[in-house]
């Protein structure tokens, strides 16, 4: 379904993807263990180390919007490493931080420089001979590499001293600097409509809609906004132990591996639109559940069903972007319009929850979580568009 000219997924193609999508996602998948660590350090109260947080989110996901179209031509390993270069120092300069202020700073020199990192990093991925198994192996290896990084962050922080996990951080990104060499490249330029039209990887880089960039973003905040708050909700409703929540959340996390696995394989048995609409429905379902549920064995199976759809989604919305544009400036737009989102959620979903209680929420996020994929939902008509891809029940136009 996606045969096509480009980068083979060798192995050295795979670290590099995981390596960059990992640390450029890093900041955000990271960063409770990171505000856990900066209040205690200057003993900040929770709104002012949300506003720490929220200013490391949104410099990573303006500057992965703002380098999403050069990101689609040449030259990607050393913007990545310049990114790596200006992160690390943004590390380091929190490691080292003395108050507020140049925490604040350090942590905007960090979003900036891993939002290169995340630009480059996701639209390489389009670089690839097959959006679908890069997508999939890509999320796979961050899903491993980010739970290992929330163990390590704060065991350093504990038993090396308050700060440095930041100083872990830095220490990953000079180790990644040598795995980045094998980044699939852009295109070398943009080659005629005809050759476009072909399937040939000198494509023109496709503008994103407002629409659709919106869309990923709503997704998105609405899905890391209702993830931040699964914890608090689990033990208010269900009853159960800090611990055990916890528990549910780390197990459901590992299981929804089979989310992007499965993923690509529906998408090629049951074709692109039908699959994504299915895991996107199951994803609201599951949501909502686990909001207003009292039930821990429903809060259970509800919270690995959404990890697994919500994998199984952003698999697919990153291999359909990719088939669209092959230069992989739209798979960055939308990578930093999820980063958008993933900055704005918490805040969100917070206010709703305080304003109108769990059951208002849970119905907010599901209405939510379906207006918004309205417009994946037609981007993966046009990613079958793109490449003919066969639809079942419809003759392959030729």
């Amino acid at each position: 379904m996606n045969a096509r000219s480009g980068s083979a997924l060798t192995f050295g193609v795979a670290v590099a993807l995981i390596a960059g999508v990992t640390l450029g996602n890093g900041g955000a998948n990271v960063m409770p263990v990171f505000v856990d660590d900066f209040a205690s350090r200057f003993a900040l109260s929770d709104s002012a180390a949300g506003l720490v947080a929220a200013t490391q989110l949104m410099a990573t996901a303006v500057v992965t919007l703002l380098l999403a179209k050069r990101a689609a031509r040449p030259g990607r390993v050393l913007m990545t490493r310049f990114g790596l270069a200006l992160a690390g120092a943004g590390f380091l300069g929190a490691t080292a931080a003395t108050g507020p202020v140049t925490l604040v700073l350090a942590n905007l020199v960090i979003g900036a420089g891993l939002g290169a990192v995340y630009a480059a990093a996701t639209a390489a991925l389009a670089a690839t001979d097959d959006a679908d198994k890069a997508s999939a192996v890509t999320i796979c290896g961050v899903v491993g590499v980010t739970a290992l990084l929330i163990m390590g962050v704060p065991a350093a922080n504990h038993d090396l001293g308050e700060g440095t996990g930041f100083l872990l951080m830095a220490l990953c990104c000079l180790f990644a600097w040598p795995l980045l060499r094998r980044l699939p490249d852009g295109p070398a330029g943009p080659t005629a409509p005809a050759a476009a039209s072909a399937g040939t990887r000198g494509a023109a880089p496709a503008r994103p809609s407002v629409v659709l960039l919106a869309g990923t973003g709503l997704l998105w905040a609405v899905t890391q906004g209702a993830w931040s708050y699964a914890s608090v909700l689990g033990r208010q409703h269900t009853g159960l132990s800090h611990s055990a929540v916890s528990a549910v959340l780390a197990v459901s996390s590992v299981v929804a591996l089979v989310g992007a696995v499965v993923g690509p394989i529906a998408a090629r048995r049951f074709g692109r639109m039908r699959s994504m609409a299915v895991f996107v429905a199951a994803q609201a379902l599951a949501m909502a559940v686990l909001i207003f549920t009292h039930d821990p064995v429903l809060f259970t199976v509800a919270a690995v069903l959404w990890q697994a759809c919500q994998l199984a989604v952003l698999v697919q919305m990153l291999a359909a972007a990719a088939l669209i544009d092959p230069t992989g400036r739209l798979v960055a737009s939308l990578s930093g319009a999820g980063a958008l989102g993933t900055g704005v959620g918490p805040l969100a979903v917070g206010a709703v929850l305080d304003g109108a209680g769990a059951g208002v929420l849970s119905v907010v996020l599901a209405i939510g979580t379906f207006l918004a994929s309205l417009p994946l939902l037609r981007m993966t008509v046009a990613s079958g568009e793109a490449t003919n891809e066969p639809q079942p029940g419809r003759v392959p136009t030729v």
